[in-house]
């Protein structure tokens, strides 16, 4: 057999991992494998169906309770990360990037194409993952990034720079702005062969990770504090009724997004395109996020959801 392949192997590596709630390096040290043994473990013992939980925090019920009503009322697979008393929305922020980092961790599989959108989440959660190779991933870059200083393009070099690094990948980048002064121009552009080249990529994405945006986060969005939107787009968008954008794509409180004016200037994957990709990583953390995201999985983007307690029970109260 190979390590970590026996049922009782696979089990106690799950206990540590969903029952202590211990991470995958110590559970490494713990049973002398490598993370990247403990996260096929961790798969395996989901697919064997061992994996119970056991040991449960006092607050397990009342966060397992919102795990299954999102679930249930948006059809996603939903992981709800406890908060912890005291903690403000950076704490939280941190707490729902290691646990995406994990997720994300655990969908990885060699040779697929990951598509990443960029963003402070994305960014955060992109600081927690560790370092593994994944023979012949392909990274691309579902936004563009370029706004009217330049500097939105080092920003996301950084980004998608540290992907590479973790996990041995080819990056794609998509050097477009993230809106275009006209629409012409981007219907200009999105005829050039380099950037037929990179949509190409996108869409042969068969993950992708993301996060929502939203006006007046308290963890600000990347895009909204960045010198991205003049005053006349925010105008427009409140025009529109715009609650926030996924992938720099404009949406309203029903999901909708065609018909908002900004959309036909913006560079980023829209829910029509998003939803091809077989699997869709959305996570999110800030109780005023909680109406973009209740947009975004109305427009049916993700599959997967890593979201913490407070944003959670901010998604369920809207009305």
């Amino acid at each position: 057999m190979t390590p970590g392949s026996r049922p009782d192997d696979l089990f106690e590596a799950a206990r540590m991992y969903y029952g202590e709630g211990r991470t995958m390096e110590a559970i490494a040290g713990e049973l002398d494998v490598s993370r990247s043994t403990v996260s096929r473990m961790l798969r395996d013992a989901r697919d064997a169906g061992l994996v119970q939980i056991t040991l449960r925090p006092p607050d397990a019920h009342r966060v397992e309770e919102l795990r299954r009503r999102i679930a249930h009322k948006y059809g996603v697979r939903t992981r709800v990360v406890p908060a912890r008393a005291g903690d403000g929305e950076h704490e939280r922020l941190q707490a729902v990037a290691d646990a995406g980092a994990d997720v994300l961790d655990e969908m990885l599989e060699p040779g697929m194409t990951l598509g990443i959108a960029w963003g402070t989440t994305i960014a955060t959660l992109l600081g927690s993952v560790q370092a593994r190779p994944v023979p012949g991933l392909r990274v691309v870059q579902l936004n563009g990034a370029i706004n009217t200083e330049g500097s939105g393009l080092t920003y996301v070099w950084t980004v998608l720079a540290r992907a590479a690094m973790l996990w041995d990948a080819t990056v794609h980048h998509f050097p477009v702005p993230a809106f275009f002064d006209y629409a012409a121009t981007r219907e200009a552009m999105w005829r050039e062969r380099s950037v037929q080249k990179v949509l190409e990529t996108q869409r042969q994405s068969t993950l992708a990770v993301f996060s929502v945006g939203a006006f007046d986060a308290e963890v600000p969005s990347h895009v909204y504090t960045n010198n991205y939107l003049t005053a006349d787009d925010l105008t427009s968008l409140r025009a529109d009724s715009a609650v926030g954008d996924v992938c720099t794509v404009f949406l309203r409180a029903d999901g909708s997004f065609r018909d908002i004016a900004m959309n036909a200037r913006g560079s980023g994957t829209d829910p029509s395109r998003l939803s091809r990709i077989a699997h869709r990583l959305l996570v999110v953390s800030g109780s005023r996020k909680a109406l973009p995201l209740r947009a975004a999985l109305r427009a049916g983007v993700a599959t997967d959801v890593v979201i913490d307690e407070v944003t959670a029970a901010s998604l369920l109260s809207l009305r």
